[in-house]
């Protein structure tokens, strides 16, 4: 599902990413885990689309997502990745059936359609009386499912979460943690998730090691 190779990153002198070798197979569940500074964050939002290598190349499915152009890139991020960040990101004059269904419309879908979808994922994690609440209105668990049926809603390739428990508490944790596992099995979902949570890691398929800018384990 995706394959990264010699993905190399700096910023002014300082190296970030010293030439990081990566793949994740179809519905896998995977966890890249590190001190701070280890480059996880930056790994991911390479993997993601949302910023470039300096030099190497990132595949997911069959697109060679380092030859895209901005238009093309910004049109298959939408449709094939979905992301889910420790911050929710969720725009608070939207409510929660509006916020899901704002990459549905991105990508063409009508009104109609892009509802029924988002329906149909805040009903399945356990939100069908809190559709027409505002960010404001919902607990900091509810916002973060919120979240994810927005990050699940145009049926991506692949999800990326940085830290996505990371401004829970240990009950909203564990429930999203298990959640992750849910929507692999349902959906066939594939996950690529940076977290310090050890509880989190321990429940992904494989667990990866960074260090200094590489893939040490």
């Amino acid at each position: 599902m995706l394959k990264a190779h010699a993905i190399h990153k700096s910023y002014g002198q300082l190296k970030i990413l010293k030439g990081v070798d990566f793949e994740v197979k179809k519905g896998e569940i995977v966890t890249i885990v590190g001190a701070s500074g280890a480059g996880k964050s930056s790994l991911l939002n390479i993997l993601g689309t949302l910023d470039k290598p300096d030099s190497g190349s990132v595949v997911i499915g069959n697109t060679d997502v380092s030859k895209l152009n901005n238009k093309d890139l910004s049109a298959f991020r939408n449709k094939q990745i979905g992301f889910v960040f420790q911050f929710h990101h969720l725009l608070v004059e939207f409510n929660a059936l509006e916020n899901v269904c704002i990459p549905a419309l991105i990508a063409g879908d009508n009104r109609v359609v892009a509802e029924k979808k988002a329906q149909l994922l805040l009903n399945r994690l356990g939100l069908k009386d809190r559709m027409t609440h505002k960010p404001g209105q919902l607990s900091g668990g509810e916002q973060q499912r919120v979240a994810v049926a927005r990050a699940l809603v145009n049926n991506p390739a692949m999800i990326f979460a940085d830290e996505p428990s990371g401004n829970l508490d240990s009950t909203n944790a564990n429930e999203l943690h298990h959640l992750f596992s849910e929507l692999r099995d349902e959906f066939h979902q594939t996950f690529v998730i940076v977290t310090h949570n050890e509880h989190l890691a321990e429940l992904s398929d494989r667990k990866v090691l960074m260090k200094d800018g590489l893939i040490v384990q």
